[in-house]
């Protein structure tokens, strides 16, 4: 068995993407009960968080109609669960990401799951607050990171937050 607190992190980007009310959009995971999450994925050589961020959004969600606003001033890590399924927990520790805050400027019907290669199969605006509650729980202390760095940045860039 590997000793995996010697794996290096995947480098990789998240996005808060969040509407003109201040509601960040989370999708749920293809198969997974109550499995939550903002849009995320890895970075690829030679990538910018930036650029890899609007590829995971049209990767993910089939489009990419945002506006960055913000991101986070430094890397936020987690580390796999032993039990995750799969490969990739042989060759990363966890994950390191940067984040993200997006407005979208597209329209609700811009937002396609049904993308090349789905990862999720539903989709909702939640209230800021509500994001961590809904997340799997080995990521909730990143996300509790990323709301508290982000959230306000969120809560002013919206139309709600400047009202």
């Amino acid at each position: 068995m590997t000793d995996r607190s010697t794996l290096p992190y995947r480098p990789c980007v998240g996005i808060m993407m969040f509407n003109d009310e201040g509601r960040v959009f989370v999708a749920k995971r293809i198969g997974m009960s109550e499995a939550w999450q903002m849009p995320q994925g890895g970075i690829d050589d030679g990538e910018s968080p930036r650029q890899a961020g609007l590829r995971e959004l049209e990767e993910e969600i089939g489009t990419s109609a945002v506006e960055i606003v913000a991101e986070t001033a430094g890397w936020i890590d987690y580390d796999f669960p032993p039990d995750i399924p799969g490969r990739i927990k042989n060759k990363w520790r966890g994950q390191r990401q940067k984040w993200l805050a997006c407005r979208f400027t597209g329209r609700h019907e811009d937002i396609d799951l049904a993308t090349e290669h789905p990862e999720f199969d539903d989709w909702k605006w939640v209230e800021i607050p509500s994001v961590v509650a809904l997340i799997v729980p080995f990521k909730r202390a990143s996300y509790e990171a990323v709301v508290a760095e982000l959230g306000p940045v969120v809560r002013g860039a919206s139309r709600r937050g400047s009202d």
